[in-house]
């Protein structure tokens, strides 16, 4: 979740018809999120959990159409509490066995902190590892950016 501007994005996007589900190990970001998702909050359901228990909490025959993940650590929050190689890989496959043809993954990988470069090093791997008959794999990134930019990458289940 963040501060929230993830979430409601996609709030807004699926409208009164879709769902969105939020995930954040961070009291003050659970906070920050339902503050600002507003009227929103009616299609959502926020868990004050980490990603990685996504295949426990979202039922396995629901499908998905898209997934942000903003790897690292909350904004203006402790810098101590990030994400990490193994939880986010565990959350990327529960989103994988969930994701309908032309459905998203977006991974937004923010590696400037301690532990950042062990994550975009095993993140960056695993999505160089799916098989290109199932999935399109793309890497944006800054190339004339210093001071460790994001790097985003788009999963789209291919048919």
């Amino acid at each position: 979740m963040g501060n929230g501007n993830d979430t409601l994005f996609l709030a807004e996007l699926v409208g009164a018809t879709g769902h969105v589900y939020g995930f954040d190990i961070q009291a003050q970001a659970l906070k920050n999120t339902r503050e600002k998702l507003g009227p929103a909050i009616d299609q959502t359901t926020l868990y004050l959990a980490g990603h990685e228990t996504i295949e426990e909490k979202i039922p396995a025959e629901q499908p998905i159409k898209g997934a942000i993940f903003n790897l690292g650590y909350l904004p203006k929050g402790d810098k101590q509490i990030i994400t990490l190689p193994e939880t986010t890989k565990k959350a990327m496959d529960a989103i994988l066995k969930r994701l309908v043809i032309g459905g998203r993954m977006i991974v937004v990988i923010y590696y400037g902190h301690a532990g950042g470069e062990a994550e975009k090093h095993e993140v960056l791997n695993y999505c160089q590892n799916l098989p290109q008959e199932k999935y399109s794999v793309l890497n944006y990134q800054f190339i004339n950016q210093k001071n460790n930019p994001p790097i985003l990458l788009c999963v789209e289940a291919r048919a």
